[in-house]
Order: C-alpha cells, then structure tokens, then sequence
C-alpha cells in the first residue's frame, strides 16, 4: 500500500516537472514545441511514462509510433530518402546530436530510409527525453536544424 502512494507520488512530481518545463518555455497552453525542451538527466530509478503521459505528449510528434518491443515501449518512426547516401547522412545528424545530448536511439540504416527508435535504456521504456529528441529528430528530417 505505501509503495503505491510512494509511485503515485513519482508520477504526480513527474508530471508537475512536465508542465513547469513546458511553462518555462511558454508552452503551458501548447505543447508543440518540444524540440526546444532540454533533455533532464535521467536516473534509473525513475518510472517510465504512464499511458497517460505518453498520451499527453504524443500529439506533438504525430508521425511517431509506440511500439513494444520485449516488454519496452518505444518511440519509431520511418523516414524516407531517394538513395542511400541521404539515408546515411541523416543517420550521421542524428547520431552526431544524440552524442551531444547523450541519449542514443537505435538506428537502422537501408537504402532509401532510416528507422529511428527512441527509449530510454536506463529506466526500460519511454521518458520525456525521448520525446525530446523524436521532436528534434523531425527538425533534422526537415532540414530545419
């Protein structure tokens, strides 16, 4: 019983921490513009999103799917390119910012389209950091970064 009011505790802060981040950056009434969130260091103790979390969040990267993969959510998408060297050169971008964030997606490279899988290995499944860089990750698709 106590861990439960312990966990929903966890939640409630987390959730608090969202919205205070969205407000500091004058996103209280519209989410949208997650790709200028900072990525928050991430513990392993730390829950995944709830469902309703990840409700909340998704809207602002539509073209992203939640996939469970052994027992872990995850974020994915599929971008497509005319050849293999596009592919490859956003594979590049998107490694290069997911090294300066320190927070790395799978990546799976063929020719004409990259797929790109968004978790959070420490916590076991998604985290609003990842939501964070599936925002960024369709900047860089459209060559706005």
């Amino acid at each position: 019983m106590f861990l439960d009011y312990c966990e929903d505790a966890k939640a409630f802060i987390r959730r608090i921490n969202l919205a205070l981040n969205l407000q500091a950056h004058g996103k209280e009434e519209n989410m949208s513009e997650l790709s200028e969130m900072k990525c928050t260091a991430c513990r392993g103790d730390e829950p995944t999103l709830t469902d309703a979390e990840i409700a909340e969040l998704r809207p602002q990267v539509p073209e992203w799917q939640v996939v469970q993969r052994e027992g872990i959510k995850r974020l994915e998408r599929v971008f497509r390119f005319r050849n293999f060297a596009q592919a490859l050169a956003f594979t590049n971008r998107v490694g290069e910012q997911a090294e300066e964030e320190g927070h790395h997606p799978a990546l799976l490279t063929e020719w004409g389209k990259v797929t790109v899988t968004w978790w959070t290995h420490k916590i076991g499944g998604l985290h609003q950091n990842d939501f964070i860089m599936a925002a960024r990750t369709d900047e860089l698709s459209e060559g706005r970064t």
